[in-house]
């Protein structure tokens, strides 16, 4: 247990808050060491937050009120089961060793949220997480078989996927029904082949009508992501890697599969969709050159962060029908403002990520959260959601009442009751109403 200030204060933020410093943290090891933890808490009458490498985008892991935090960094338990093609990974797993300890049996774990280096398992199913390959292959919870978690009383519970599918109710509620110590995951083959190839546009909507015209002909790309002009500036300041700063937009794709000619084909339906949306296009001649068009798109965090020292990442979901509308919004929106704005994401599904960049010393967190709330009405007047991978938090957690009805809310809240009658697991957290959202990174 860590006890002294200066080690509290270093579990009161994710990647984009601060909140309060908890009273103390624990590091389990083992699912017997959470039940102790959650047990202690419960007769103190303290709350608890779930926390795994805190690489998460909407506040949800800032503690808010003081109390306990238990990180699972120390759960790294990982085993492999190559005849089943599943592995059983305790929370604390970086997403990444899945599939580093899944390959050589000739397998990977697709699911692949641009932090995976960092982030861990536990935190992705409580976000649900996506990734680049979300358009193809899905996301977090269409991997899990099966999970293991701890109740509000310490109670422990095995999930699986049937009936009522109490597992898919776990994952993506982001620790505020218990606390995921364990899961059994569904593991793959990885394709033969991949191709990859760059457009770039004049402008951002362009970008959106190639990806509506590419889907519409029949592609399935395994890899659909988008930058817009700022964030390729941005990446290019930060590798140097060569990339169209005129560009309006840039989209970057693969096409994958066991059979050649199907893969090569499916590239040719993109390469043409985005020609006759008026885009440029380069394909990647060798697995270099794919390899670093790809790390351009896995750098847009730090390069964004060497322009402000702060950001409001949004995660908004749209049809992908009003995709051109959409984008074309949000830069307006973005050139309407005072903050530099950046769009970027896995488009082909409808997530974006527009990203306010700014600096809190000098500059309105008010008026970044007024912004942020604009940018989420765009979604939701065009039948969008507010979040796809990110989770709501606190970040977006009063924007609830936009999205969702005021009787469906009520039916959320009595599903957190049922679980946590007494509110102490992340209280605070997605529902609006209850309690004020932490302040952003001084």
């Amino acid at each position: 247990m860590l006890s002294s200030l200066p080690e509290r204060r270093n579990y009161r933020y994710d990647a984009i808050a601060f909140g309060e410093t908890p009273l103390a943290v624990v590091l389990p090891e083992s699912t017997a060491d959470v039940v102790t933890a959650v047990r202690a808490a419960r007769a103190a009458g303290v709350p608890i937050v779930g926390r795994g490498a805190a690489s998460g985008l909407s506040g949800g892991v800032v503690p808010l009120q003081e109390g306990l935090v238990i990180s699972f960094t120390r759960m790294t338990r990982l085993d492999i089961f190559p005849e089943r093609r599943e592995a059983r990974a305790q929370a604390g797993v970086v997403t990444l060793k899945v599939t580093e300890a899944a390959r050589p049996h000739g397998l990977v774990y697709p699911p692949d949220p641009a932090s995976f280096r960092t982030s861990t398992i536990g935190g992705n199913l409580g976000e649900n997480a996506g990734g680049p390959t979300c358009f193809k292959y899905g996301v977090t919870g269409d991997y899990v078989q099966a999970l293991e978690f701890v109740d509000e009383a310490g109670e422990v519970h095995e999930l699986t996927r049937g009936a009522y599918d109490l597992a898919g109710l776990l994952i993506g509620s982001e620790g505020t029904l218990g606390l995921i110590t364990e899961a059994t995951l569904r593991l793959t083959p990885p394709p033969r082949h991949v191709r990859t190839l760059m457009a770039h546009f004049a402008e951002v909507g362009q970008a959106a009508e190639a990806v509506s015209r590419a889907i519409a002909a029949g592609a399935v790309p395994s890899k659909l992501e988008f930058m817009d002009t700022a964030c390729v500036g941005a990446v290019e300041d930060y590798l140097h890697l060569g990339l169209p700063r005129e560009a309006g937009a840039v989209l970057l794709v693969d096409t994958d599969g066991d059979d050649l000619e199907t893969v090569e084909a499916e590239r040719a339906l993109v390469e043409t969709a985005c020609l006759e949306a008026g885009g440029e296009v380069r394909r990647a001649a060798t697995d270099a050159e794919g390899d670093a068009l790809w790390r351009a798109r896995r750098s847009v965090s730090p390069a964004l962060g060497r322009i402000r020292p702060q950001r409001m990442n949004e995660d908004i979901v749209v049809p992908r029908s009003v995709l051109p509308e959409v984008v074309r919004e949000i830069r307006a929106l973005g050139d309407a403002s005072p903050f530099p704005v950046v769009q970027f994401g896995h488009i082909g599904d409808g997530n974006l990520h527009p990203n306010i960049l700014f600096d809190p010393r000098t500059e309105s967190e008010e008026a970044v959260h007024h912004l942020a709330h604009q940018i989420a009405l765009v979604a939701i007047r065009h039948g969008g959601v507010l979040s796809g991978e990110h989770g709501i938090g606190t970040m977006k957690r009063d924007f609830m009442r936009d999205a969702v009805d005021p009787e469906s809310l009520d039916v959320l809240r009595s599903v957190k009751r049922a679980l946590d009658p007494q509110d102490r697991l992340n209280p605070g957290k997605i529902l609006p109403g209850e309690l004020e959202a932490p302040h952003a990174h001084p």
